[in-house]
């Protein structure tokens, strides 16, 4: 990919300092302790940058190669896997998903109160991709109680050096109540866990393999995955947590995914598993701004599946359950799709679409630009978080994005 210099586009004031500087500010206040950026349009590189540290206490510096958790933004990536089997025929989009996984038959409903009552249906592929299955994470209500306790089951036994297999984990989740009948409202939950099982279902295949023959091999993402391998550790930026004394490290484990990747897990998990690196998810996110088309010519995906995945899925009521955060987006294919650009809280145009991850990394496109904005840092309970979205809006108020 050639390399396009901001000066050239704007020489009395350089957009690159101004992300740097804001990159720089985060680090320095301990929001962050490493901070990567790159930034693409078209078949131009408009802009990388970095500040801070992959490892604090080693005083080594980001790089262009350092390899991230993604935790959910592994979710776009499952989507695609799904779409492809779509596209080929092998899966329904009103499959109900106990076709493929028969513990989700005759599946329950839970109450505020704690009281069951029979679901009128299991949840469809097609609301597995919504996030309006009914499914839940770990919560404080009764359905996310019900899904803690397999996830603190699964956690036991990966520290006990095992765990659960995907099959054995999804179905687990698969037997316990949903929070509302399906379709009814949008919940954030296990969906792309569940939807990760389906695929090792219909392809034969463990779902690891399935995205390296799939998506990984042909895309030449070669640092993406469900862990490190030891020639690779050295790339390995360390996870933190903030605490009232600064930054520390963390490597427990979180929605059944974590530690230290060291291993290849059991679970591999379609909704929060993945390691990758910019310039391995640009190849991908690049595939989906080419409707489905791999820098190289191959085709990934059709042209339609791109198209339905970036499309708002959500009627008018169940797109009320979205959180603050996402004004102005519907959601589809596990993923924010904007279309109400000025209820959003960033600088944004309608049909920018993308997802980020627990530890604060963050993709996007904007089909209308031919661009990508790619940002990485590992720090629990980040999400999109404010030096995100000042960069974001610098970006879009030079004229770029």
């Amino acid at each position: 990919m050639a390399n396009l210099n901001l000066s050239d586009l704007f020489p009395s004031a350089s957009v690159q300092e101004q992300l740097t500087r804001c990159l720089e500010e985060a680090v320095s206040r301990q929001e962050a302790a490493g901070i990567t950026l790159l930034i693409s349009q078209a078949d131009y590189e408009v802009c990388y940058a970095q500040a801070g540290y992959a490892n604090l206490a080693a005083r080594k510096p980001v790089s262009r190669d350092s390899i991230f958790r993604l935790y959910s933004q592994s979710k776009p990536v499952t989507a695609a896997a799904v779409m492809r089997l779509v596209e080929q025929g092998q899966i329904d989009l009103m499959d109900g998903v106990d076709r493929y996984l028969p513990a989700f038959r005759n599946p329950k409903v839970v109450s505020g109160d704690g009281s069951l009552s029979p679901a009128l249906r299991a949840p469809s592929i097609l609301e597995l991709l919504g996030m309006t299955a009914g499914l839940s994470y770990p919560e404080a209500d009764p359905a996310g109680q019900y899904a803690a306790r397999v996830f603190e089951e699964n956690h036991a036994q990966i520290r006990a050096g095992g765990g659960m297999s995907t099959l054995e984990f999804c179905s687990l989740l698969g037997e316990q109540p949903l929070a509302f009948q399906p379709g009814t409202h949008w919940r954030y939950s296990t969906c792309a866990d569940i939807l990760g099982a389906v695929v090792e279902v219909v392809s034969g295949m463990s779902f690891g393999a399935y995205l390296k023959k799939e998506i990984f091999d042909p895309l030449d993402m070669k640092d993406t995955g469900f862990w490190v391998p030891p020639e690779k550790r050295d790339r390995f930026v360390t996870c933190y947590r903030r605490t009232p004394e600064g930054l520390e490290e963390f490597h427990d484990y979180h929605l059944a995914v974590g530690g230290d990747y060291d291993r290849e897990p059991a679970f591999e998990s379609g909704g929060a598993g993945l390691v990758s690196t910019l310039d391995d998810y640009l190849s991908f996110a690049r595939m989906l701004l080419n409707e489905g088309v791999a820098a190289d010519g191959r085709r990934i995906l059709s042209e339609a599946s791109v198209r339905y995945m970036r499309s708002p899925q959500l009627s008018e009521p169940v797109r009320r359950d979205l959180w603050d955060g996402l004004s102005g987006y519907s959601y589809s294919c596990l993923m924010r799709v904007c279309d109400r650009p000025g209820e959003s809280p960033l600088l944004t145009r309608k049909g920018e679409y993308g997802w980020d991850g627990w530890l604060g990394t963050y993709f996007c496109n904007l089909p209308d630009q031919n661009l990508t904005f790619l940002l990485c840092q590992n720090v629990t309970d980040t999400g999109t978080s404010a030096v995100t979205r000042k960069c974001r809006n610098l970006l879009s108020a030079s004229g770029i994005g």
